[in-house]
């Protein structure tokens, strides 16, 4: 439950998993306001961005001064954490956007690629053992595996200096996502062969290792749903951070 004098925890609340957030915060003491308008953004003490659909945000709140508003409380320190599409918000450089591009908020120095891990189908759960960061807060993370949940997942595929990787999984992309794969060319063919062209194309990717948690400063960002699972750890560690700024 919600403590009257816990931290003030905006979720911004355009499209996405607004409810999940909201529920394990106020599990965990914070006081909650959902984010819709530049306006809400005052006086909050830190800042959730849903897992959702990245673009379908962009576009909802395009023009309206929230993403500046947003840009300029966290270049100001504010304390944010995105998770999914957030991630792809807070990065300074994303592949796989709309033709045109589309807004991101940035901040964090890194190359994301969106939906790196396939569609809604290819959703997964894996243990994930995070390495753990610089900072003492981060030492719960790695105590065991975390049950990270994948769903049309980013993956961050360079972090630049100021960037630290938290945790990471080795695995294929998926063919949609991948920015080596070309789109097949040719006639049409009957769907039975498509599908064997790509299979093996999907096969012939290479593993990679990809980074699906990250924090640079007042930033954390994981590629994965953690409000989807009863483990609160990485809210823990968002709200460690809360409360330094808060408390400092």
């Amino acid at each position: 439950m919600a403590d009257d004098d816990g931290p003030l925890v905006g979720v911004l609340a355009i499209q996405g998993s607004v409810e999940e957030h909201v529920a394990v915060l106020a599990g965990l003491g914070a006081r909650t306001r959902e984010i819709r308008t530049p306006d809400g953004v005052a006086g909050i003490d830190g800042l959730v961005l849903p897992g959702g659909e990245s673009t379908a945000m962009g576009i909802m709140t395009e023009g309206d001064g929230l993403w500046e508003t947003i840009r300029a409380a966290v270049d100001g320190g504010l304390p944010v954490y995105g998770t999914c599409a957030g991630l792809v918000l807070l990065a300074d450089r994303a592949i796989g956007q709309r033709d045109g591009g589309q807004p991101l908020i940035g901040g964090l120095d890194c190359d994301c690629c969106r939906n790196y891990f396939g569609a809604q189908v290819s959703s997964f759960e894996v243990p994930l053992a995070a390495t753990g960061g610089a900072s003492a807060e981060d030492a719960a993370l790695v105590a065991k595996d975390y049950p990270a949940v994948f769903i049309r997942a980013p993956a961050i595929l360079k972090v630049g200096k100021k960037c630290e990787a938290l945790a990471s999984v080795t695995v294929a992309p998926h063919a949609s996502a991948a920015p080596a794969v070309k789109a097949f060319d040719g006639p049409a063919k009957p769907p039975k062969k498509k599908a064997k062209k790509q299979a093996a194309a999907e096969a012939a990717i290479p593993e990679r290792e990809v980074v699906v948690a990250a924090r640079q400063g007042n930033i954390l960002v994981t590629a994965f749903h953690p409000e989807l699972t009863d483990d609160t750890r990485w809210h823990d560690l968002f709200l460690a951070m809360v409360k330094k700024r808060t408390s400092g």
